[in-house]
């Protein structure tokens, strides 16, 4: 074993600046998340009564089996800055409305029926369409 400077190493080592490594977009979010529900073989509960809790309360919202909570199984969503499987940051994470959040994931909407199938659909739609915001402009 040759032992050299930390310098000397600089000088004739082979290396390359690592590329930034660049953050998924607000659609390759809800996209990947999509395809994670449609693989979802169990259950899928929604959140209760989102709309009837105070701010505060809802953002602390979570739940077993619910979307957000297979979300965050998920380690490349973990290393993406996905905090957890509460409602506030799964609508931070995703760049979420209210709207939006409760359109996804509220029980008023799924009527006891919530698939893997059907929230990926949503979530698919509010990535590619226009939106709750833009479907008024």
């Amino acid at each position: 074993m040759e032992h050299r400077t930390l310098d000397e190493l600089r000088r004739t080592a082979l290396t390359a600046p690592l590329p930034l490594s660049s953050r998924m977009t607000r659609r390759e979010k809800l996209e990947r998340w999509a395809t994670l529900l449609e693989r979802h073989t169990g259950p899928l509960m929604p959140l209760m009564r989102v709309e009837y809790l105070p701010e505060q309360a809802r953002r602390m919202l979570r739940g077993d089996e619910t979307p957000l909570s297979v979300a965050y199984k998920d380690p490349v969503f973990q290393a993406e800055g996905l905090k957890s499987d509460r409602l506030g940051d799964g609508m931070a994470f995703f760049e979420l409305s209210d709207q939006e959040a409760h359109h996804l994931l509220c029980d008023c909407h799924y009527c006891g029926t919530m698939t893997g199938e059907s929230v990926a659909a949503r979530a698919r739609f509010t990535a590619n369409g226009p939106g709750a915001r833009g479907l008024w402009d």
